[in-house]
């Protein structure tokens, strides 16, 4: 077998290899994604939960970068500490080595199997997760046959002087391993792919035991560099998770690498074969590393915090969408998440319109009913933009669940626009006129009103984020106890209303208006509590409907 041939298979089983892993990835994601979403979003709490929650969710998925991506963008919305997102890092790179110890072993015999079960599955199922199962079947079929004639292909190698010489030659270095391992590993955005590689190039003999450690480091520091360097980097906040990550992983090559011949020597004597002598190391580098490093999270964060400050947002960042990454598109859970990030943001601008209320009913400011108009503009562009991107979402790629969630953040982000429109509206005319309204007893009661407003709105935002059956209950508990509030302060406005002369008249029915429109506003947040505790069966028809009108 001549070295050419030999490089081109090679490079074959690992592209069959990596696309195995690809239809693993997103099978996992559309079947069980915004499950594993909300899972790891309530397990970032506490640090040892978020580290296994992190090994769990990284071994579902075969991608370390997956749940990275997924934990910055926790962090980056400031839904999670900083600490517990680092620790779901040290759980990820664990996850990575387990799933390569458990893909070492030779079980060939099942990816016949697997590719059955899952064609049958695939084209059989309707839409839905026995669908997505059958890709995820016919994922773990094609890396099992990739790695079985990676293994096939290797072995000659060994009897090969020429090609043995020239990859002797390129591993004579340990520091050249570790950067040639990590430039290959971030080549293939898997670190999983490069270390089964790397199984296969000790079992046959290829490399020494010796490079083989170095190559190991470098695979996983190389690993950690595509979450760094894909992360928006318009804030330099969002990069905090995957940069901690990456020092942790590149302390870990700085303290190993010197010692890497005894290391060697430690795990070849007490291996049976040289892929269990470097998968066992693989592993025991990821434990020690997240068990050495997770005490250590506080002081990190202090200094990940320092060296990536908050950014301060420009007028002009504020009207841009954040969120709506079209590459997210290919991933619809993810794509989802995005755009409710960006619905929080909308919310910001509605809470903004809320905090204007007091002022343009305590007097007459022409700056006032300006910014209003302001913020209603710009929370205008977001909802736009939301709706135009949710609109490009290929619906034949959601699964049920996905579906219903679509139709929720659709419906949410219609009613977040009404309510702001609703409150600049309400917030001109009140700054426009020249009177204050009729008592303080009456501005007394738009404010305890507007207060409770105020609450729902931020309990609304808690609730879209996690879906949450407590909060959306007590999100409809509020509006019925808001509904009856405001109609004891209407009438308590009544029947303080003396004398029927005209000026009065006029005093009260700003007072009305303004009540029955801090109502209808709460009416509209309410409206994600109502979509979560009713009944969960909806059909694809009302999305797609629901969809077609957003284009309009």
């Amino acid at each position: 077998m001549n070295a050419s041939f030999v490089l081109l298979a090679l490079a074959g089983h690992v592209v069959l290899l990596l696309w195995g892993m690809r239809m693993v990835q997103s099978g996992i994601e559309r079947a069980f994604g915004s499950n594993l979403r909300r899972v790891l979003g309530q397990a970032l709490r506490n640090r040892l939960v978020a580290l296994l929650a992190g090994t769990s969710v990284t071994m579902l998925l075969q991608s370390s970068t997956a749940t990275a991506m997924m934990v910055t963008s926790f962090a980056a919305r400031g839904a999670v500490g900083l600490i517990p997102a680092l620790a779901v890092m040290l759980g990820a790179n664990v996850g990575t080595a387990l799933i390569v110890k458990a893909l070492s072993f030779d079980v060939s015999w099942v990816a016949p199997l697997l590719l059955l079960a899952g064609y049958v599955a695939f084209k059989r199922s309707p839409k839905g997760r026995p669908r997505d199962l059958g890709r995820v079947g016919i994922g773990l079929g094609l890396m099992l046959l990739a790695l079985h004639g990676l293994v096939e292909t290797i072995q000659p190698v060994s009897n090969a002087p020429v090609l043995g010489s020239v990859l002797a030659a390129f591993t004579g270095d340990p520091i050249l391993d570790v950067l040639l391992a990590a430039a290959l590993t971030f080549a293939a955005h898997s670190s999983v792919a490069v270390m089964l590689l790397l199984t296969g190039l000790a079992a046959g003999n290829v490399i020494t035991p010796m490079a083989a450690i170095a190559l190991v480091l470098g695979a996983n520091l190389g690993g950690a560099l595509p979450p760094v360097l894909e992360t928006d980097a318009s804030n330099p906040a969002n990069r905090r998770v995957p940069v901690g990550n990456l020092l942790f992983r590149a302390l870990g090559c700085v303290v190993a690498l010197p010692f890497a011949r005894p290391i060697a020597e430690f795990f070849w004597q007490r291996s049976p074969d040289a892929a269990s002598a470097i998968t066992s190391f693989h592993l025991a580098f990821n434990v020690v590393l997240a068990i050495a490093c997770v005490g250590a999270l506080g002081p990190t964060g202090v200094l990940l915090t320092r060296l990536f400050p908050e950014k301060q947002k420009r007028q002009a960042d504020v009207i841009r969408p954040l969120f709506l990454d079209p590459a997210a598109l290919e991933t619809p859970y993810l794509a989802l998440a995005n755009a409710a990030r960006e619905i929080l943001r909308m919310g910001d601008f509605a809470d903004a319109l809320l905090r204007l209320i007091p002022a343009a009913i305590a007097r007459q400011d022409k700056a006032i009913a300006e910014q209003a108009s302001r913020l209603g503009r710009e929370l205008d562009t977001l909802h736009e933009a939301v709706k135009a991107y949710l609109a490009r979402l290929e619906r034949t790629d959601l699964t049920e669940r996905d579906a219903i969630r679509l139709s929720d953040i659709i419906e949410f982000a219609v009613n977040v626009g009404h309510a702001g429109d609703i409150l600049e509206h309400r917030i001109v005319q009140a700054a426009a006129k020249q009177d204050a309204l009729a008592s303080d007893l009456d501005r007394d009661a738009i404010l305890r009103i507007h207060s409770r407003v105020t609450a729902n709105l931020r309990l609304a935002l808690s609730t879209l984020m996690t879906e949450d059956t407590r909060s959306a209950r007590e999100l409809v508990d509020a509006k019925r106890a808001l509904n009856d509030a405001e109609r004891a302060a209407s009438r308590d406005h009544l029947a303080r209303l003396g004398g029927g002369n005209n000026d009065a008249l006029g005093k009260s029915s700003a007072v009305l208006v303004m009540l029955r429109d801090l109502k209808l506003v709460n009416s509209h947040l309410a409206s994600i509590g109502y979509a979560l505790l009713e009944p969960r069966e909806r059909s694809s028809r009302k999305v797609g409907l629901e969809l077609e009108t957003t284009e309009t």
